[in-house]
């Protein structure tokens, strides 16, 4: 045999078993597709087949009386089963069902959409997502009378996903207080803290991989049905919480201020009552980034409202009386090489104790404490510990930020004396305020609280009451002494500038230059804490702003007004608040009372103790008046929904109600009764519109 009948042997061998390979191949996927097939499919479905954690429904959470802050809405996704529908039922419904669908999506035309739903059924596919956009209840409503879609998902092939979104009815309002938690269960505020009561317990059911890779379920006995989370009754009043972010942001606003935050809290109870943390973000707007009333980024030296502590002490542990006298001299005192300053140029030289706080003297509470407890400084902690402001409160909000406060073995010679009025020492704004709540009650500290109730339906799974954490700081006679110092720092003092003729307010002024990096920068923290009213204190309140820019930068100036501007709001509108007329009262004759237009009840009932006629045109909640005879008549104000009102005219309590049901937020400005409203009545209402009242 020759060389070439060699290599021609050699390939027609080594085609043929390329060929028998192939036959080989051939025969095989034929056994496997026609012989085995029902084997393989079966194996498939087990492997494909998984039982997979079925989400709870996650709880609300909710305002004092009932108004949901955060709530679960449920969205879906819209997927399908070719293999459903009959032929006939397809033929007669795919082209007005593809239709449908592009029309709604605007995604892809109807030859798109007619064509993956009959690719999926020719290649045998039981489940196809038809689109990941998420649809709502009434939209899936509307979808479910669909061509196609109305026979149901047995017959009809389809198929609405559940998946449950947080939303928040009222947007950004208490944001970082209401929290969130993510989908790596990190997260902050009363969605993390209390993440394990609204979570609920999560099911379980069996799922198919299809070939698309995504899971559908699978009718089974086992399944087992997830347990859907508690609710949260929360102590905020989300009117007051409204109230007191719009206050805060406007003083941001106005000062370029880097944050800001406010508390209210009951002095009873230590509910809190509204909490608003406001931090400036990269775009120079204000959002609620961080909660600095309770977290560690919050510790602060507090600067002059830890005086209050010094003369707690002070009047504790001596026989010193507010009407001694101490000289500040020159404004200027030196301590171990270190110059204390007060903030009035050339001081105020000798004073009493009582002025001294009043005008927030530094060198006066520094040569105080100096003199009386610079030989026992333990003396002193002693008290700042007993008064609860070297331990953490256990808030219910994660996160808290643990007091600074150095015990004496730490002091050096200048720790005392700077301590005293305020440096030296960390504090939470959160921490400040129960301190001075106790002073507003009686001594009695209660510890913060801010979820009154954990509850399933109408059951009360929890319950969590009033908590005292110190049943008094101090004895009654220091109390009382406490009380008037704080009263006399807004009659005479740093805070005249708040002094009002209507009721009486108590507290104390703070600036406090920042500590950053080591070294004091020629920024302030400026802060006003105290309670209202003076003599029946129902309400305690801080506001503590980082950083004011511009000429004002004390707590006078920046962080009393918005307190003041808080107090008046809540005074507004509590009637319990206002004193009552005296037993003897009388009206003059031929004097009528200021009735303009309001709530028709209110004002009838006003008229019927004063013994004035009065009558209606016609039937309504809300009027109008004018005086006729000696009489009033009432005149109907239609109040219509979507549309603003005519708010002139009435008490702020009645135009409040009217334009926050509305879905306005309101800024009100001036006092009376409402003069101007910078929305003109009759025009349609944008849900979260600002609208400016001046009252007069």
């Amino acid at each position: 045999m020759n060389i070439k009948s060699s290599i021609l042997l050699r390939v027609r061998l080594s085609f043929l078993a390329v060929f028998l390979f192939a036959l080989a191949i051939i025969y095989r996927i034929g056994v496997i597709q026609f012989v085995e097939g029902d084997k393989w499919q079966s194996l498939a479905a087990q492997i494909g087949l998984q039982y997979r954690e079925v989400p709870a429904i996650r709880g609300n959470i909710l305002s004092d009386n009932g108004s949901l802050l955060a709530t679960s809405l449920p969205f879906y996704r819209l997927a399908f089963d070719p293999s459903r529908p009959t032929d006939e039922m397809l033929q007669n419904d795919i082209d007005s069902l593809a239709a449908r669908l592009a029309a709604f999506y605007g995604d892809a035309s109807a030859r798109t959409y007619k064509n993956r739903i009959l690719d999926a059924r020719a290649k045998g596919r039981r489940y196809i997502l038809l689109n990941r956009k998420l649809i709502n209840y009434q939209e899936k409503k509307m979808m479910a009378q669909w061509p196609l879609f109305r026979y149901g998902r047995m017959k009809g092939g389809v198929l609405f996903e559940r998946v449950d979104k947080r939303f928040r009815p009222f947007n950004y309002l208490a944001q970082r207080t209401i929290g969130f938690i993510n989908e790596n269960h990190n997260g902050a505020g009363l969605e993390y803290s209390f993440n394990e009561a609204l979570a609920g317990k999560p099911g379980k059911a069996l799922f198919q991989k299809t070939l698309g890779g995504n899971w559908k379920p699978v009718p089974d006995a086992s399944a087992v049905s997830p347990v859907d989370g508690y609710d949260l009754e929360t102590t905020l009043d989300i009117n007051l919480q409204d109230v007191v972010e719009a206050a805060l942001l406007k003083a941001l606003t106005r000062h370029r201020a880097d944050y800001g935050t406010a508390v209210v809290m009951e002095v009873k109870t230590g509910r809190i009552k509204a909490m608003s943390n406001l931090g400036r973000m990269k775009n120079g707007r204000y959002g609620e980034t961080y909660n600095y009333a309770v977290g560690s980024h919050g510790l602060r030296e507090p600067g002059s409202t830890f005086k209050l502590m010094t003369m707690l002490a002070l009047l504790e542990e001596t026989d010193l009386h507010l009407t001694d006298t101490i000289d500040t001299g020159d404004g200027t005192y030196t301590f171990y090489k270190s110059t204390i300053r007060d903030h009035e140029k050339g001081g105020y030289g000798k004073i009493t104790v009582q002025q001294a706080f009043e005008v927030s003297s530094n060198i006066a509470m520094a040569r105080l404490a100096d003199r009386y407890f610079g030989s026992q400084p333990h003396v002193f902690y002693d008290h700042i510990k007993q008064a609860g402001l070297t331990e953490p409160l256990n808030f219910q909000i994660v996160g808290e930020g643990v007091p600074r406060v150095k015990p004496p073995e730490e002091w050096s010679g200048i720790t005392l004396p700077w301590m005293a009025f305020g440096y030296g020492l960390e504090l939470t704004p959160l921490h400040t305020l129960t301190f001075y709540n106790a002073i507003a009650n009686d001594g009695v500290m209660m510890k913060p609280y801010i979820v009154e109730r954990i509850r399933k339906a109408d059951k009360v799974v929890r319950s969590y009451e009033p908590q005292v954490l110190h049943q008094s700081v101090c004895s009654q006679a220091t109390l009382q002494k406490l009380q008037m110092l704080l009263a006399g720092v807004v009659e005479r003092g740093t805070a005249s500038n708040i002094n009002d003729a209507m009721y009486k307010i108590a507290g104390k002024t703070g600036t406090a230059v920042t500590l950053k990096n080591g070294r004091y920068q020629k920024e302030y923290m400026t802060s006003f804490v105290g309670y209202f009213p003076a003599d029946n204190p129902q309400y305690s309140c801080i506001v503590v702003i980082e950083n004011p820019k511009g000429v004002w930068q004390y707590g006078s100036s920046v962080a009393a007004p918005v307190f003041k501007e808080i107090a008046d709001k809540i005074y507004a509108r509590n009637i319990d608040m206002h004193q009552a007329l005296a037993d003897d009262y009388e009206p003059e004759f031929g004097i009528f009372p200021v009735i303009k237009a309001g709530y028709r009840p209110d004002l009838q009932l006003l008229c019927n103790e004063l013994g004035i006629s009065n009558h209606a045109t016609a039937a309504a909640d809300w009027v109008r008046t004018r005086v006729v005879d000696n009489a009033v008549e009432w005149k109907p104000a239609p109040v219509r929904e979507g549309i603003t009102p005519d708010v002139t005219g009435m008490t702020l309590r009645d135009a409040l109600y009217l334009l926050e049901s509305c879905g306005y937020r309101v800024q009100a400005t001036g006092a009376g009764r409402v003069k101007k409203q910078s929305v003109m009545p009759g025009r349609k209402v944008r849900k979260g519109q600002v609208i400016k009242i001046e009252l007069g």
